[in-house]
């Protein structure tokens, strides 16, 4: 069910617009910075304990290396030019087409998740509740025009561009989250949901629809509504999820033993936005939270243990075929420790191999590896620029 605006308000909004802030000199002048003289075609990002390599995207030849501290994610800026980089400062910029940083930062402390819709990327920085977004295009000027908004309180959240400038924003704590609200273009509340306990994680979905993840389901929000679907069993965690532009069924993941210390799931779960309604499949081996994405025709892919990229198509609900990638590997108790990675774009599907050192480029039409690398780290995250 949803709650109108007028009974409670989600928090004290910084609706001005500002430009984003500078810090220091390019990194590319950093010691150890190896940048590529050429633009890179496609540039992939790998993280590894150090720093960032940038890839080209159709021979994954190595072309630049941008050594950095700390643990790293990395996210499409939105472009076909720029990746974030989350740090210790927020988010950082990488011109991964030049294989070097800028020098822009949109600072928050404990940055987290990066989401892309509605003509707009849209950050949150956990440590402050600070949502930020801005117009992807702008990057390529050096600078960005953002318009910032701070929830009540701060918590491991997502925030999502809407429709004719809404906002949809997590509600939480450091103690708990529990629910979604959205804002209009003036971030007056328009609806809200709070039955959603442990609210995480996020997808669009072909017409615009987005699926935030329960403990116990998802809640959908389309046409101006939110609506909640129930897991199937008591305790059915969504927490990662992969949408698709031209689909309406969003991919998630499905965990359902809450005392596990780390649960590796074999069934994922597809959410039907036209109906709001939901479908478990088994696929035999497990995966993890960087296992899944989504082809080109809407196809849900997950990169199981067993070393197989999965294709599953979303409307029948049955795996269509397995394309052999990796030898059969298993997750790692710590989430920040390297696993296989999966990252998507048309019809290129690129695969790490932290066993190996190595980087796959699979054709996702005909399901042959076209591309092999072999890096002198161990890769941990996989990104790259929108494309």
């Amino acid at each position: 069910m949803t709650t109108p605006s007028g009974r409670r308000h989600v928090a004290a909004t910084l609706t001005a617009v500002a430009t984003v802030a500078l810090s220091g000199a390019c990194a590319a002048g950093d010691p150890g910075t190896t940048r590529a003289e050429p633009l890179i075609t496609d540039p992939v990002v790998v993280t590894y304990d150090g720093g960032v390599s940038v890839l080209d995207g159709r021979t994954l030849e190595p072309r630049a290396e941008v050594p950095l501290p700390g643990f790293l994610r990395v996210n499409p800026a939105g472009d076909d030019s720029h990746v974030l980089v989350s740090t210790s400062e927020g988010f950082r910029v990488l011109d991964a087409s030049r294989g070097e940083l800028t020098d822009v930062v949109f600072p928050g402390p404990e940055p987290g998740h990066v989401v892309r819709h509605a003509g707009r990327t849209v950050l949150f920085a956990d440590g402050s509740g600070t949502v930020t977004s801005f117009d992807p295009a702008d990057l390529g000027e050096g600078k960005s025009a953002t318009e910032t908004y701070r929830t009540a309180e701060p918590h491991h959240g997502v925030a999502v561009a809407v429709e004719d400038g809404g906002l949809l924003v997590t509600l939480g704590d450091e103690e708990e989250r529990r629910g979604i609200a959205v804002l209009d273009a003036q971030r007056k509340e328009l609806t809200r949901n709070e039955d959603c306990p442990g609210v995480h994680g996020e997808a669009t979905a072909q017409g615009g629809a987005v699926v935030v993840g329960c403990e116990d389901g998802v809640l959908v929000y389309a046409g101006g509504e939110i609506t909640k679907v129930d897991s199937p069993t008591e305790y059915g965690r969504i927490g990662n999820q992969a949408g698709s532009d031209v689909s309406p069924i969003v991919l998630g993941d499905y965990k359902q033993d809450p005392d596990a210390e780390l649960e590796r799931p074999e069934r994922i779960s597809l959410i039907d936005t036209r109906d709001t309604s939901l479908e478990l499949v088994d696929l035999g081996t497990s995966y993890t939270f960087r296992s899944l994405g989504r082809g080109p025709r809407g196809e849900a892919l997950v990169l199981g243990t067993d070393g197989r990229l999965h294709v599953i198509d979303p409307e029948s609900a049955e795996v269509t075929k397995t394309i052999p990638v990796l030898e059969p590997w298993e997750e790692p108790l710590e989430w920040q420790q390297p696993r296989p990675a999966l990252f998507v774009r048309g019809d290129d599907a690129y695969v790490t191999d932290p066993a190996t050192k190595r980087v796959h480029r699979l054709n996702l039409a005909t399901g042959e590896k076209e591309a092999t690398t072999t890096l002198p780290h161990v890769p941990n995250e996989l990104s790259g620029v929108a494309g």
